[in-house]
């Protein structure tokens, strides 16, 4: 019967009943046997996520984080938080900290886990090392786990054999048969030893994977295997196998590089009377070669996508997509939504391709789909912080005439830019821009100073968008140009460019822009004013030759 164990208020460990003795071990294991989900149908659905702090958190990780989430939320479960840090040469604190942050930012908030806690911690492995003795010292009593006194260069020697004899590498059984005499002489010597899992020598083990379907693999090729190392450090499989029991797993969600681990841990969980969690092993996530997504091929950590720009719920809606669908042609969800959508049953189980242009493109869709107020707040920030503007209040025209070219929250740097500088230069001797010059541009251009000189044009634009479309109206009607032949001579004087965000709205910032102060000196903003005085000590002789005589704007200015 199952029994609570004296300790930690947070332990809740069941008691292994006592075993069938060495002898009648494999009556235990059929030759061939299924092992399926044994867990109470009514049970409450537990996931887990178990990260190793040992790096960032590969998007790859984050993804298998993600579908747990959403299978735990969908049913009313628990969505579990496990630090697997029993390496632990390569485990620090810095890398574990960075994955729960990563986690909190991706809006994957765990119920159990470190930092809150829950009724089956300790939620670190290094903190449950004396629980896996307990459980390893009542698989040797049963005879199911024996003492193997093998060196090193012993086991190097039956790996060489194995090779030459074109077999498996698996553990030959030295050990497996030694008598008490023969281990208590090794015991009395203090021969280092590891403890050995009986492995039956023939026979398949078969599972059903929610995602992959019915899986076997045959006994033989796997040899008896460790599960706790000679320095009394317990092996990954044993400890994954006990913490996933004592902790009331329900669904083992994880990456399919762990399907062929699933052979030994489905035989400690036999071994130990334990009920069987339900698995799904997802694919992976490939390059665009096809290849096991990896640093070669770019950014692949949350941290370094973050830092780039991209918002949380882009990638919680991009990272669902790899792999995942709910059977409608809509790609764009919120985190409530794929809560509501999601299916585990709709996990495909092919390998998805990580496309980050998609990524880029799926990020500005939510960056646009944002109240207007927090988009305005968010890029008016970024533009502060890296010294566009003096101020983060009141951008609100520019974010929202800009928005339709930002992707990332950093691609706001180059579009206002853009909308503040004045390539007129560059633009008069465009391809694009020649026939425009060559279309009496200095004419349109003497008219529009002429508005200039008379306030005609800045009073126009003191009325705002009103007064900008009455005054174009107006003007076009003076020099006898409408639609195309009116628009584009007056963006590539006023703009500078042939192309760009809505013009009267474009104006019309600009000219607030260099009344208002709120551009830093250094980016190389060109005023309203500078570009007409500019056009006015320009020499169109010299443009009709490819020529452009302009005065810099600053000087011009000064």
């Amino acid at each position: 019967m199952a029994a609570l164990v004296a300790g930690t208020p947070w332990m809740r460990i069941r008691v292994i009943p006592e075993l069938a003795p060495p002898l009648l071990f494999r009556r235990h294991f059929p030759r061939n046997f299924s092992v399926r989900a044994s867990a109470d149908a009514g049970a409450p659905v537990r996931v887990r996520f178990a990260p190793s702090p040992t790096g960032n958190l590969h998007v790859g990780g984050a993804r298998t984080a993600l579908f747990n989430y959403l299978f735990a939320r969908s049913k009313g479960g628990k969505f579990v938080l496990r630090i697997e840090d029993t390496d632990l040469e390569r485990s620090t604190r810095e890398s574990e900290e960075a994955v729960l942050r990563d986690l909190a930012w991706l809006g994957l908030d765990w119920d159990e886990g470190p930092g809150v806690g829950g009724d089956y911690g300790p939620y670190r492995q290094s903190e449950r090392n004396s629980m896996y003795k307990q459980y390893a010292e009542k698989l040797l009593q049963s005879g199911q786990v024996y003492r193997c006194f093998c060196s090193n260069e012993e086991l190097e020697k039956m790996k060489e054999i194995a090779e030459l004899k074109k077999l498996p590498p698996v553990y030959s059984g030295k050990w497996a048969t030694a008598t008490d005499d023969e281990v208590q002489e090794e015991l009395a010597k203090g021969t280092p030893y590891t403890y050995r899992f009986r492995v039956p020598k023939e026979g398949s083990l078969k599972i059903n994977d929610i995602i992959r379907g019915e899986v076997s693999w045959k006994l033989d090729t796997l040899g008896d295997f460790v599960i706790m190392r000679s320095n009394g450090q317990p092996v990954y499989n044993f400890c994954v196998t006990v913490d996933d029991a004592t902790m009331a797993i329900s669904h083992v969600i994880r990456a399919e590089e762990h399907l062929p681990n699933t052979l030994r841990q489905a035989l400690i969980y036999k071994a130990l009377g334990f009920p069987m969690p339900s698995f799904a092993h997802v694919s992976l996530i490939l390059a665009p070669d096809r290849s096991k997504l990896s640093k070669r091929h770019g950014a692949t950590s949350v941290g370094q996508f973050r830092e780039m720009g991209y918002l949380p719920q882009a990638m919680v809606n991009y990272l669902a997509l790899l792999g995942w669908g709910d059977g409608t042609e809509n790609e764009f969800f919120t985190i409530e939504q794929l809560v509501e959508k999601f299916s585990i049953g709709r996990v495909n189980k092919s390998g998805a391709v990580f496309d980050s242009t998609k990524l880029r493109w799926m990020n500005g869709q939510h960056l646009r789909a944002l109240p207007s107020e927090e988009l305005s707040k968010l890029i008016g920030e970024r533009w502060k912080t890296t010294g566009l503007l003096t101020e983060s209040e009141g951008p609100f025209e520019a974010v929202q005439l800009l928005k339709d070219g930002i992707d990332l929250v950093t691609d706001s740097d180059t579009v206002l830019s853009n909308l503040l500088s004045y390539p007129l230069h560059a633009t008069l001797t465009s391809p694009e821009g020649k026939p425009i010059a060559e279309d009496n541009l200095y004419e349109v251009s003497a008219s529009l100073l002429a508005a200039y000189d008379s306030g005609e044009l800045f009073g126009a634009l003191e009325e705002g968008h009103a007064g900008w479309q009455k005054w174009v109206k107006g003007f076009g009607k003076t020099l006898k140009r409408k639609e195309k032949s009116l628009f584009m001579p007056l963006r590539v004087l006023l703009t500078g460019k042939v192309h760009g965000p809505d013009m009267g709205s474009s104006v019309i910032l600009i000219y607030k822009a260099g009344n208002h102060g709120v551009v830093a000196c250094q980016t190389g903003f060109v005023t309203l004013k500078e570009r007409l005085e500019t056009l006015r000590q320009l020499d169109w002789e010299a443009v009709k030759q490819d020529h452009p005589a302009l005065e810099p704007a600053a000087t011009v200015s000064n």
